[in-house]
């Protein structure tokens, strides 16, 4: 609710109209990127090919999380998870809509809805009086019995069941976007449409939750911005013609993978055309910045900005490296679930700040919540909780145990797995035999050196709480195939 606003009832004479600055709700916007990975970023990694001013900015006028997690390495569980503070085992929305991939065994049986009996994320705050608005990437769902409009939101623009665009450029092929010009392109015409709705009268608080499509395929941008990565590599030495394939792709080490498609990972970040689809979104972003200002709403709205999983380096054109994280999306090592994430909350959150707490995309539910001053809804976001205390830097609550649970083959080469991290420990099982992987991500945050022999104790302790948690969320297995004998791991 803008200041003008309250002027325009004064005007009118509503002299009865009392309301103090201090007790306007704020306005929450959450921007979601498509695997984007964490190494992407200026903020979490200066020397980045990728060029994100903007993003650099709300991260100097905000908190940036180091330790922020994607609750799985695929995205619609992410998305999921997301919009209802639940972990996606506990609706069986464990894989991305239309994943079906089968390897060594079949993957588990999974719901390729979010049902619609989940209160989420736009519904609450309805219920407390939002306006809500939905842009960009849905994919929650196979019809419009599923879409935005059945989920609590009051406008969508670009949401239905798709995955990814068929294109960046209109025609854009969408039933929720109109078609722009020739030659527009996707990023510019959804930041003009959040802008739109920034700069329109609101006589309520309101929730943008805006998902971009970018950086996910087909790999297009601006032929502009193409080029200017392409002169930028050659200057640096590292384009495709002045490096070799060792050197721009080594293989993805493994220890028990026994996935029928290993695959190699990119090692540089030189990829000219994913550079300019970072540097579109990071354009995009500042656009919806610039509206809060221009608005007068910056100073009372939530900004939360973060990716569904990391970043695509083993498949796909392998457009990104995630180096020094392993692995990404479709994998369960850092690289898949580790993901990019700034909060600015104007007037409570220290400018330029830094949070290691870890903290996954269940938690957005109960902070909103929090955040708004709305009553939490334990039974609802069961495994989200707020991080209010890490953006007001005060006392957190103890430390939790983060879980995962990926029955499936990725497209990206990633195997069936489930985690727990526990402190500074992650335990990984490959749910094809049962082996483990254990790391210590305080000394090795590359996953290199598995110390499952070497720390039993620890090694067991953390296989029984994630089994118990398993058990207690009734998650899904893999199954054999037909007339196979081979049987997958059971916990």
């Amino acid at each position: 609710m803008r200041i003008s606003y309250l002027l325009a009832f004064a005007c009118i004479g509503l002299t009865s109209l009392t309301l103090n600055a201090d007790e306007l709700k704020p306005n929450i916007v959450v921007i979601v990127i498509d695997d984007l990975g964490y190494m992407d970023i200026q903020p979490n990694n200066p020397e980045s090919f990728y060029e994100t001013p903007n993003l650099n900015k709300l991260a100097e006028t905000g908190m940036r999380f180091t330790q922020g997690y994607a609750a799985c390495p695929v995205c619609s569980p992410t998305r999921y998870s997301l919009m209802t503070g639940r972990h996606p085992v506990r609706a069986a929305t464990t894989n991305y809509f239309g994943g079906h991939r089968i390897e060594r065994f079949q993957p588990a049986d999974f719901q390729e809805a979010m049902p619609l009996a989940e209160v989420t994320l736009a519904e609450a705050v309805q219920e407390n009086g939002y306006q809500t608005c939905f842009i960009g990437k849905w994919h929650l769902g196979p019809d419009e019995a599923y879409y935005p409009e059945k989920q609590g939101f009051n406008l969508n623009i670009g949401g239905f069941r798709a995955g990814a665009p068929k294109s960046y450029f209109s025609p854009y092929n969408n039933p929720k976007l109109t078609n722009g010009p020739k030659g527009e392109y996707l990023s510019a015409r959804l930041a003009s449409e959040a802008s739109k709705f920034i700069a329109s009268p609101h006589d309520k608080p309101f929730l943008l939750y805006y998902c971009m499509y970018d950086v996910h395929v087909p790999l297009q941008a601006p032929q502009e911005l193409i080029t200017k990565y392409q002169e930028k590599a050659e200057k640096l030495g590292i384009a495709n013609k002045q490096l070799t394939d060792d050197q721009l792709f080594g293989p993805e080490s493994q220890y028990f993978v026994t996935t029928e498609n290993p695959r190699t990972v990119r090692l540089v970040q030189q990829h000219a055309t994913y550079a300019a689809m970072v540097e579109a979104m990071d354009t995009a972003v500042g656009t919806v910045m610039k509206s809060l200002d221009d608005a007068g709403l910056a100073d009372n709205t939530l900004i939360v900005f973060t990716s569904d999983n990391g970043g695509l380096s083993t498949a796909e054109g392998q457009p990104t490296s995630n180096l020094p994280l392993r692995g990404g999306k479709g994998w369960g090592y850092e690289g898949g679930i580790r993901v990019p994430r700034i909060v600015r909350w104007p007037g409570k959150t220290k400018p330029g700040s830094t949070s290691h707490t870890p903290i996954v995309s269940t938690d957005l539910y109960p902070t909103v919540l929090e955040v708004i001053g709305a009553q939490p809804k334990p039974e609802q976001h069961i495994d989200g909780v707020s991080f209010v205390p890490s953006l007001t830097q005060s006392p957190a609550a103890k430390e939790r145990s983060l879980f995962w649970h990926y029955p499936h083959y990725a497209n990206q080469g990633g195997f069936p797995c489930s985690v727990i991290r526990k402190g500074n420990w992650k335990l990984l099982v490959n749910l094809e035999n049962g082996n483990r992987e254990l790391y210590d991500l305080s000394q090795d945050l590359s996953e290199q050196k598995n110390l499952a022999s070497q720390q039993p104790d620890v090694s067991n302790l953390l296989y029984q709480e994630l089994g118990n948690w398993m058990s207690d969320a009734d998650a899904r297995l893999l199954k054999q195939k037909e007339a196979q004998t081979e049987k997958p791991w059971q916990p």
